[in-house]
């Protein structure tokens, strides 16, 4: 297994994360036989951060079982904050007492904000006193290191990182993301504020996988050396030197013997320019079909009527590449979820945008079918539905 050290604290962390969000289900419940079978195993080759989170079904309650058995103490447990179902400074600890109450310990050792997704969202837990709360957790030790989980632009990422004193941060990253959501600007910046960069979907929950093309699977299985599309994309992401620790939702033991032996020896810039230009290609043919060629520049940006350009265009073109509900979850995920929505029916056509677009991207009559192709039936059902949810 290979290390790589928190810089805040010195913490040897495993480059390896297990992901706690994909336990495989019996009978509409976490098979928790099945789940500490995979946790011991994943421990036993050196796996020491484990990550959950409130809104996961069952998954704190289960770990929580698994690290009762003696096994608190050789991980970093990692959770979050359901902050955006929080209403009242109350909330804060109603929910992270709940927390420790599952997972049976007395501390949390990497805690998160889940999903902030601009900076407005940070302002409001910011006015509700979350940092008198986050100072009173650590001076009691039930909080060691406090950060955030993120969906959204690079722009409101790093304003994220400049409003606060964060020990660590986590963020979504593979080789299709390079310029979505915080993306490569995201990453690199937080490293050079000190700050341990902890990765999700690093293979888009295992769309660069099952999920490819068969253009795309056809293509890594000719390429040298041989290496399956998981190998090839987890050494993508342990190439960057900023990477602290990349999770997986590994649910079985194979794919825990494998991330494991590629964790051994991804060392950080061992990838050689003509290994790197694989990737590239591999991204063409994803995106043969891609709905709109934006390249997640910024350029067009800020959009004087609030609506994340780049987000929004990202979002047509995962629901191209990976099918509409994930496209449609992206969309509500990084744009409408938001205290001050970014998505693309909030444009009012202004064409400012497009005398800085590079691509020469219409970009007035894209974010129109962005809108139309978005925004219908389905979209205002769970619009409908998320509203009623946070209200409670």
């Amino acid at each position: 297994m290979q290390y790589r050290i928190n810089p805040k604290n010195g913490d040897r962390l495993s480059a390896l994360g297990y992901g706690c969000m994909r336990f495989t289900k019996k009978g509409g419940f976490i098979d928790q036989e099945k789940a500490e079978r995979e946790m011991l195993y994943a421990l036993e080759q050196g796996v020491n951060y484990f990550d959950t989170a409130y809104t996961y079904p069952g998954n704190e309650t289960a770990l929580g079982k698994f690290l009762a058995k003696g096994y608190r103490d050789k991980i970093y447990l990692a959770t979050k904050l359901p902050q955006y179902l929080a209403k009242t400074y109350a909330d804060f600890d109603r929910f992270f007492y709940e927390e420790l109450r599952r997972l049976q310990t007395d501390h949390i050792d990497y805690y998160l904000l889940h999903m902030l997704a601009d900076y407005q969202g940070w302002q409001r837990l910011a006015d509700m006193g979350i940092e008198k709360w986050i100072a009173e957790k650590k001076e009691k030790g039930e909080i060691r290191n406090i950060g955030f989980s993120y969906h959204g632009g690079s722009a409101g990422f790093i304003r994220i990182i400049d409003a606060y004193d964060f020990d660590f941060c986590q963020i979504q990253f593979n080789y299709m993301d390079v310029h979505g959501q915080a993306g490569e600007t995201g990453l690199r910046y937080a490293a050079s504020k000190g700050l341990p960069v902890i990765i999700m979907e690093p293979l888009r929950g295992g769309r660069l996988v099952q999920g490819l093309p068969a253009r795309a699977k056809e293509f890594w299985a000719s390429c040298q050396p041989r290496r399956s599309p998981a190998e090839w994309g987890l050494r993508w992401i342990w190439n960057y030197p900023e990477v602290t620790v990349i999770l997986s939702g590994m649910n079985d033991v194979e794919q825990i013997r494998e991330n494991c032996g590629v964790c051994s020896d991804a060392a950080p810039g061992s990838l050689s320019q003509d290994t790197l230009a694989l990737f590239d290609q591999a991204r063409q043919i994803i995106r043969e079909n891609t709905k709109v060629p934006c390249t997640g520049c910024s350029y067009c940006m800020p959009c004087p009527a609030g609506v994340d350009i780049p987000t929004c265009f990202n979002t047509m073109n995962v629901r191209q590449s990976d099918g509409w509900f994930t496209g449609l979850r992206e969309y509500i995920m990084c744009t409408s979820l938001k205290a001050k929505p970014t998505n693309a029916s909030k444009c009012v056509k202004c064409g400012r945008c497009e005398q800085h677009c590079p691509q020469g991207i219409a970009i007035r009559w894209e974010l129109e079918e962005v809108a139309r192709t978005m925004e219908g039936p389905a979209y205002k059902v769970f619009m409908a539905a998320a509203r009623k949810v946070t209200k409670f």
